[in-house]
């Protein structure tokens, strides 16, 4: 029986392909279309998703927004905790206080590279837990309560 005739472990080759890539380039960030796989092994989709599903249990890829995948490296590991977790945590890295200014939405969607309504959401979230206070256009929010490790975990 032919290779092409049984799929069966194919999608493990093809994963094998894209694994060799990312081992054998150090800059290489971004994995190749899904498109791209199935012209380049002659697969199918489904078989080129199993192959970078492999590669994703194996902590080598990760899909990212716009059906691409990127190359995990275990030197750049990236916070995945939402976004309001991550903000939380800057009362604490900022030494902030009840009553201290908290940082606009702008300044936290250039520091956490995420969009400006994407902060202002995640604010709101913190408004509503009792953590900041005030808020609204042209008003500054203030720090409500400094959360403690459990209230953030």
């Amino acid at each position: 029986m032919s290779e092409q005739a049984s799929p069966r472990g194919t999608f493990l080759k093809v994963a094998d392909s894209v694994r060799a890539l990312i081992e054998g380039n150090p800059e290489v960030t971004e994995l190749p279309s899904l498109s791209e796989v199935m012209r380049e092994h002659g697969v199918s989709r489904g078989v080129a998703i199993r192959a970078y599903g492999v590669l994703r249990q194996e902590g080598l890829a990760e899909p990212t927004p716009g059906a691409r995948w990127r190359v995990v490296r275990s030197e750049a590991r990236v916070d995945r905790r939402p976004l309001h977790e991550r903000i939380a945590d800057v009362i604490t890295t900022d030494g902030l206080q009840a009553g201290d200014a908290f940082p606009s939405a702008s300044s936290l969607a250039q520091r956490f590279d995420v969009s400006r309504p994407t902060v202002t959401k995640a604010l709101e979230k913190l408004e509503a837990a009792g953590v900041l206070a005030g808020g609204g256009q042209g008003k500054v929010r203030t720090v409500r309560a400094v959360p403690t490790r459990e209230e953030r975990s």
